[in-house]
């Protein structure tokens, strides 16, 4: 062979034999095509990733809501301590809930009554309704800490800081995600021999409620405001220190609720997007029902003026009602919903006020009222193939509404008295003294005022 003829040989051999070996070992090394991950499902997984953690970050941003509202609805002298309060339900509500809440929520359980499984959140979790578990643990957190914080604002204004440390922790860890097995953890509630079982689409029992419950029994074990009655028990108001604070909370919050409530679906794929579509309507129009009906009777039959820290309360009442039923009914009956919530929230503060029970920034009627009652209203309202609530024969599913709500308020309050009763007040106490409420807690609790003198009055420049 001579020397050109070698040459030919070994172009033939780099451009035909090689590739042709190299392209059989690939073809045997690797795993064959049919089982490569589908590109569809790979898609559909992103993308609902996406979707879970997007109305997470929405959800987290009602922790500001949240803050401003409460702080606004109180006094100038409380205003750091509130601030610091819902950071710190968060803070605890992120360890708490990744160490212990989302095993006692969602994992695995022979019994219904608590899970067993999935401590200490890490990446090695199966995925969970088609996202990654870390995701879906996300999504969870923040109504963990949604839950948490709806505490502090019944408790503002005479709560021992250690106090609500210890509260914060024990909510996240403990109390809301036993409860929440019960139900969004397939757990004895969701099982119920009764309708489809006790339902609640994105919390209005499982969150709220829970709050509300706790709320109540904070509230009680404190004791009102000094000042907040009379010694004939009659009621003072107690105004908030910034109308805008509220406000300002109150459009974070409406905002939240469409992170909250439409990503309850948990996917936006195919026909989810109708289900999305639905929910965030019927959660806008409650909330729009809500805060008109709390400023026509409250303007009507209470204040005789129209009064906007009302109509901002009837909002969010609406906002809770609509929580449970708002994949289940049609926007017609979230209106009736949510203007349903409106009444509660103005007779449930004035309730509230002649049984001597002080709840600066009506926690109670907004939260644990309306959760019950957007709850029930499942049974009453659900449309089931173009029928709706009692017409369908919905008499059981009221049943199961029933026994969900007495079972979570059983289990709030027999737990919040001992947290609140026993173990709080028997170690660090939990309200602050006579005076320390006098000077508020700004200075007593923290040595820092939100608002110096020389930020609110005069410079306070020597000559």
């Amino acid at each position: 062979m001579n020397k050109t003829t070698a040459l030919r040989s070994m172009k033939w051999l780099r451009w035909v034999v090689i590739p042709a070996v190299v392209s059989t070992a690939l073809l045997f090394a690797s795993p064959a095509y049919a089982q490569d991950p589908d590109p569809i499902e790979e898609l559909t997984r992103g993308l609902n990733t996406v979707w879970i953690l997007l109305t997470a970050f929405l959800v987290f941003w009602m922790q500001a809501g949240f803050a401003f509202v409460e702080a606004g609805l109180t006094r100038a002298k409380n205003t750091t301590n509130i601030m610091f309060k819902n950071l710190v339900d968060f803070v605890f509500a992120t360890l708490a809930f990744w160490a212990f809440g989302y095993a006692f929520m969602y994992g695995s359980t022979a019994s219904g009554w608590i899970g067993t499984s999935g401590f200490f959140v890490d990446a090695s979790l199966d995925d969970v309704v088609g996202v990654p578990a870390l995701a879906f643990w996300f999504f969870q957190l923040v109504f963990a800490g949604t839950a948490a914080t709806i505490v502090s604002g019944a408790m503002a204004e005479r709560t021992k800081f250690s106090a609500y440390l210890i509260f914060s922790f024990a909510i996240s860890a403990i109390i809301y995600p036993i409860a929440g097995h019960w139900i969004w953890g397939g757990g004895w509630l969701w099982t119920l021999p009764f309708g489809a079982g006790f339902r609640d689409f994105a919390g209005s029992t499982v969150v709220h409620s829970v709050g509300g419950w706790l709320a109540l029994i904070g509230a009680l074990a404190l004791g009102p405001r000094l000042g907040r009655f009379t010694r004939d028990g009659k009621p003072i108001a107690i105004p908030g220190h910034s109308i805008s604070m509220v406000v300002l909370g109150v459009f974070i919050l409406w905002l939240g609720w469409f992170g909250f409530n439409p990503g309850s679906q948990l996917a936006i794929h195919g026909g989810n997007a109708d289900a999305v579509a639905l929910v965030a309507v019927n959660t806008n129009l409650a909330a729009a029902a809500g805060g008109l009906v709390a400023m026509v009777v409250s303007w009507l039959f209470v204040t005789k003026k129209p009064d906007l820290t009302t109509a901002l309360n009837g909002a969010l009442a609406g906002l809770v009602a609509i929580t449970a039923p708002c994949a289940y009914v049609t926007p017609g009956y979230s209106i009736l919903i949510g203007a349903i919530g409106g009444v509660i929230v103005v007779y449930g503060a004035i309730l509230l006020e002649k049984l001597k029970i002080d709840d600066p920034v009506s926690a109670v009627p907004i939260h644990l009222m309306n959760g019950s009652w957007g709850t029930l209203a499942i049974g009453i309202f659900a449309t089931e193939n173009g029928v709706t609530g009692l017409v369908a024969g919905n008499s059981s599913q009221i049943i199961a509404q029933l026994i969900g709500i007495g079972a979570v308020s059983l289990w709030c309050v027999a737990t919040g008295m001992i947290l609140f009763h026993v173990i709080i007040k028997a170690t660090v106490g939990l309200r602050v003294s006579r005076e320390e409420e006098f000077k508020g807690l700004d200075i007593e609790e923290h040595g820092a005022e939100a608002y110096p003198n020389d930020a609110v009055g005069s410079l306070g420049v020597a000559d």
